[in-house]
């Protein structure tokens, strides 16, 4: 089924074919009786059954209360995938363009998925979650609400994730733990493999001290700002700066990692 479309909350509306072409396969429902608005993109496919828009499922939502999401362009959401609204209409749940999402994933309320992740199958997403561009999950993997996913970054399948996932990194485990950098990733993606070792290089002095009485995360990531065959490279600067922010308040901090050299 082809739908010319900007979703509204009742059904599909009409655009002209030029601008929207989305493509809404058997079994799949769109949008739902509720206060608010769905808004899909362009050259996007909706998986069979699929269930795109429909009501949140938190508490905290109150009947009437508008609620939204809004997705991008070219994204491929798989059979039985589920998208949900957002709890209120101060907020959004937002999927952004050029995004595979395997069958049977979860995306909850006021998630905010960037561009080109893959999704594998059951990746079941809690509400508020964040997701930056380029991550991709190893299928069976849940993360919980709140947490934030960093760009270029790998979890492993059948992985729980309870803190947030810094940029470039690849975790795994049930709690999650690092494993080291999504270097695979990295090279698919166009880094140069003097900008990889310059980042394998911060992640030892991070997360691979060599003191025995290593000092605090702190100390280690200034440590790496002052290094300076490394730190003038962007990705080094990105990387320090995802585990910074990932300790602001109301954040939820970084996956644990191993200390190798106190093990």
């Amino acid at each position: 089924m082809v739908v010319n479309c900007t979703l509204g909350a009742m059904s599909w509306g009409r655009l002209k074919l030029e601008t929207v072409v989305s493509f809404k396969r058997s079994g799949a429902i769109v949008g739902a009786d509720l206060p608010g608005r769905t808004v899909i993109g362009n050259y996007n496919v909706i998986g069979h059954h699929a269930v795109v828009g429909v009501k949140c499922q938190d508490l905290k939502y109150k009947q009437g209360d508008e609620c939204f999401l809004h997705v991008g362009d070219h994204n491929d959401i798989r059979e039985y995938c589920s998208i949900h609204r957002s709890v209120k209409s101060s907020d959004r749940t937002v999927i952004g363009d050029n995004n595979l999402i395997m069958g049977s994933c979860h995306i909850a309320h006021d998630c905010k998925i960037g561009n080109k992740n893959i999704f594998a199958n059951n990746t079941l997403l809690a509400g508020h979650v964040v997701v930056e561009d380029y991550a991709h999950t190893a299928g069976a993997i849940v993360v919980h609400q709140f947490c934030h996913i960093g760009a270029h970054s790998f979890i492993g399948g059948g992985s729980v994730i309870t803190q947030d996932v810094p940029k470039f990194m690849m975790v795994s485990g049930d709690r999650a733990e690092l494993r080291g950098l999504n270097l695979e990733g990295l090279r698919r993606h166009g880094f140069s493999d003097i900008e990889i070792r310059g980042m394998r290089k911060a992640y030892q002095k991070i997360f691979m001290p060599n003191e025995v009485n290593s000092r605090s995360l702190d100390d280690r990531l200034a440590e790496v700002e002052k290094v300076i065959e490394i730190s003038h490279f962007p990705a080094v600067t990105s990387m320090v700066q995802s585990i910074r922010e990932s300790f602001q308040q109301k954040r939820r901090g970084i996956c644990k990692f191993r200390n190798w050299a106190a093990s």
